[in-house]
């Protein structure tokens, strides 16, 4: 058998898994959706959250690490939003190797839980910030007296 040095390392089942993942989702899908991969992002993270329903921030959190979207914390509550921050040891290396910085489908996902349990009509918007420890704000907002009726779910607003 022949020693080639030059034959890359296999990578681990973990780094395997993250570059299909990042295949899918940084690559293709911006790929398939073009200018709209913003919007569709969050209107795919919407309607993954609808197929996995989440009682508790507890189990968001819980769905963001085994989702591999990173890791969640929220950082304060009250009567109209929640904030929320992500950070992971990817997210660093992802807002280097992407062509923008989008988090859109986790932004979705955000709004849509908050707003299946809240019943009010819920926007989430994300901000990358950039400094030792690269994370991802997520602000999700919702008016008290913006309530859902029984067939918005399904129809994106402008």
């Amino acid at each position: 058998m022949r020693k080639d040095k030059n034959i890359l390392p296999q990578p681990s089942e973990k780094e395997a898994y993250l570059f299909g993942y990042e295949l899918l989702r940084d690559v293709l899908l911006p790929e398939l959706f073009g200018k709209d991969d913003h919007s569709l992002l969050y209107w795919a993270g919407r309607t993954l959250a609808r197929k996995y329903p989440l009682s508790s921030n507890e189990e968001i959190i819980q769905f963001f690490a085994k989702a591999n979207f990173g890791e969640l914390t929220l950082l304060s509550a009250n009567t109209k939003e929640m904030t929320f921050e992500m950070t992971s040891e990817r997210i660093g290396d992802l807002l280097k190797q992407r062509k923008h910085d989008s988090f859109q489908l986790e932004a979705g996902f955000l709004a849509e839980q908050i707003q299946q349990r809240k019943e009010k009509i819920t926007e989430s918007t994300e901000e990358v910030k950039r400094g030792k420890v690269d994370k991802i704000i997520f602000n999700v907002q919702w008016d008290r007296k913006d309530e859902v009726k029984e067939d918005s779910e399904d129809t994106p607003v402008s």
